[in-house]
């Protein structure tokens, strides 16, 4: 018969080799071997090449275009359209977080937003025109929703119009915090039909008149993606351009629900980004001494950002599951969209307070992380948004005006 050993036994035996790569659920262990494969292969790269590149483009506010062949080769461009599973999909999210959140809301919005909705949302005509460059970010969509009066509020206080003319639309308005608003190709324009009052969907290629972009600068996060301000001042675009499938807003809400899950992998992925980070520095940092691994308060931090970690990427699998069964609804995204990112903004800001006064500057990565933490926690429905989501759903009260 075996034998427990009592937990001072257990302390004192000497520590097992740290997990390499963070996963004690053994999480990648569920994905078939070609997937895992192909998981391994994309995490080098991004790890390796991605990740260390990445600050000087985050400290500048600039876009590295020349990373986009690269994400391209992973197959990171056509995650929605390839036939993969859910969990690997979201698996990839996490590990391009993992390297950079700009860059993972880069791809997570050309996937869910960009190329999901002319995938499911487009005629013919639109899938041949834009699905192939998508694919290999040849081309860049923006995803151009939010305006600067309406956030939380957009499916009942869009305000920007769209007017049937001689077999064009003429669309006018305003949108705000558009990602890749002034590098992107076309952008994704949700207007309200002055005639039916119903919202619409219409590709708007960036070049045509009327048409303008400014970009946002001196945030605190996400910095590499180029949210942009856009004006729409009688832009006319053809009947052709128009998306067949986006006739009443319910339809388009579908997939921002699968966007909203989608932050769920983000947040997971930045939360192992921090305890890499965190777990590196501590071995490497002499203080009195002695590693600041082998310090107690230092141990327990590093342990909180890693079950934090690992709850969400539990709680996210949940996600995958109900997703690969076509029965994922909002609440189940609100709730996860919401407890991971505040697990988030707990665990960067354990891994800032372990890295000290160097925990503030972006060099050593943490507060890069600290900032990006910031707008997960905001933005595809802002944390206290998505909580009364849930809350009118397990109450039956609209919390709502």
């Amino acid at each position: 018969m075996l034998e427990t050993p009592s937990p001072l036994e257990a302390a004192t035996r000497p520590p097992a080799p740290p997990f390499p790569d963070a996963d004690v659920l053994h999480v990648v262990d569920l994905l078939p071997p070609e997937d895992r494969r192909r998981y391994h292969a994309a995490r080098d790269y991004l790890q390796n090449v991605i990740r260390p590149a990445s600050i000087e483009y985050w400290n500048n506010e600039e876009f590295p275009h020349e990373f986009l062949p690269g994400l391209a080769d992973a197959g990171l461009a056509r995650l929605q359209t390839d036939g993969t599973s859910a969990l690997f999909k979201g698996l990839m999210y996490t590990e391009v977080a993992r390297a950079d959140v700009s860059l993972s809301a880069l791809v997570g919005i050309h996937n869910e937003l960009i190329l999901g909705m002319i995938a499911s949302l487009g005629s013919e005509e639109q899938k041949r025109r834009w699905i192939g460059p998508l694919e290999s970010f040849t081309a860049l969509g923006a995803f151009a929703l939010t305006e600067p009066e309406h956030g939380s509020d957009i499916a009942g206080g869009l305000a920007t119009t769209a007017r049937h003319d001689g077999g064009e639309w003429v669309l006018n308005g305003a949108k705000r915090w558009i990602g890749s608003g002034t590098i992107a190709d076309f952008a994704l324009v949700w207007a309200r039909d002055v005639e039916d009052h119903e919202i619409k969907g219409f590709i708007v290629e960036t070049e045509r008149t009327g048409f303008s972009a400014r970009k946002i600068a001196h945030k605190i996060g996400l910095r590499l993606i180029q949210n942009a301000d856009i004006t729409l001042d009688e832009v006319r675009v053809p009947e052709a351009n128009r998306l067949p499938g986006a006739t009443r807003f319910a339809r388009t809400n579908e997939l921002l629900r699968d966007s909203r899950a989608w932050v769920g992998w983000q947040a997971a992925g930045i939360q192992l980004a921090a305890f890499d980070v965190a777990r590196a520095y501590a071995l490497d940092r002499l203080q009195f001494g002695r590693e600041l691994a082998s310090f107690q308060l230092v141990q327990q931090q590093l342990s909180e950002i890693l079950g934090n970690a690992q709850a969400s990427l539990s709680l996210m699998l949940e996600i995958a599951r109900l997703q690969q069964a076509g029965r994922l609804e909002m609440v189940q995204a609100a709730m996860a969209k919401g407890t991971t990112t505040r697990l988030a903004r707990a665990s960067v800001a354990l891994g800032r307070s372990l890295l000290g006064g160097n925990g503030i500057s972006s060099d050593f990565e943490m507060a890069k992380l600290f900032g990006d933490a910031e707008v997960l926690y905001t933005y595809e429905g802002s944390y206290e948004i998505n909580s009364l989501i849930v809350g009118r759903a397990v109450t039956g009260k609209s919390a709502f005006v």
